[in-house]
């Protein structure tokens, strides 16, 4: 008889490749060290505002800058080799089209010779700390979420301001040209009259001019400082809100069912059982006393 077949069919290389990468990168001392790599990256790039420093250590921080770099590529190449076999839901996942994005940039021969543009690469590197901090992650999610709702706010605030300063340049041009002389004039003088700093010493000096200056000020502090405001932060709530939500439907990556483990187990016995039946030899003319031996041999 000859040997025993293997118990199921091999598996690809690229699958065993993308488990023994998902075990490194879904591992808490890899995301502890690349939140570590992020912050020392941060922390190089500030002491490379510092011109004496810089001078000194320029061999050492740009050795250090290297490190990094070779440090961030190997984590991206790690991610890829995760989703070996599945490599479409690798570009499913904004963040690591985003760090691919970082890491590849520092590649490129002109943005490497541009050191503003390669400073602003590595400063890029910081927002991927939001990948590994949930709560981060959720806020910047509801920044973006919340960007149609403040462009809506933007316009109605632009439109307010310019009703507001084309009425204050017909009532105050010529009293108080300093403030109100022109349309650009009087919408900085607004502007700066929504943070509600000089509010008093605007009123009193509109109160000299005309006593309808108190209405003009104060329906105008009432919808820019008051309502305008509530509004944008009743848009930011409520983006906040929908990111919290899309965030726990959100599926997370879980191991396979022990049931799928055991099922897949008992096909390849199976398949075995099967293989060792075909290279039986064939029994003639089994006699009755053999019949219940060959049954019981059968049923193992």
């Amino acid at each position: 008889m000859s040997e025993l077949p293997e118990q199921g069919a091999p598996r690809p290389a690229r699958t065993v490749l993308a488990a023994r990468a998902r075990a490194v990168t879904e591992a808490h001392w890899f995301t502890a060290a690349v939140v570590t790599l992020i912050l020392a990256n941060a922390a190089l790039l500030g002491v490379e505002t510092y011109s004496g420093l810089a001078a000194d250590w320029h061999r050492w921080l740009r050795a250090a800058e290297q490190v990094c770099l070779a440090a961030f590529t190997a984590e991206i190449l790690l991610r890829l080799a995760a989703h070996a076999d599945r490599p479409r839901d690798f570009l499913k996942d904004p963040w690591n089209l985003f760090d691919l994005a970082v890491v590849l940039c520092a590649f490129l021969p002109v943005l490497r010779e541009n050191g503003t543009v390669l400073r602003l690469l590595r400063l890029a590197r910081v927002l991927r700390t939001a990948r590994f901090l949930p709560q981060l992650r959720v806020v910047l999610v509801a920044v973006v979420r919340s960007l149609p709702g403040t462009l809506s706010f933007l316009l109605v605030g632009a439109l307010l301001l310019y009703v507001y300063a084309m009425v204050g340049w017909v009532f105050f041009g010529r009293a108080d040209p300093e403030h109100y002389g022109s349309l650009g004039r009087a919408v900085l003088t607004l502007f700066l009259l929504m943070t509600l700093d000089g509010v008093g010493d605007a009123v009193h000096a509109g109160l000299g001019i005309s006593r309808w200056s108190l209405l003009y000020y104060a329906s105008y502090v009432l919808l820019a400082s008051f309502v305008l405001v509530n509004v944008l932060i009743g848009v930011v709530l409520t983006s906040l809100d929908e990111a919290r939500d899309l965030d726990r439907e959100t599926p997370r990556a879980a191991p396979p069912p022990a049931g799928d483990s055991l099922r897949l187990r008992v096909e390849e016995a199976r398949r075995a059982l099967d293989a060792l039946e075909r290279e039986l030899p064939p029994v003639a003319s089994p006699s009755t006393d053999s019949s219940p031996a060959l049954s019981t041999q059968r049923q193992v």
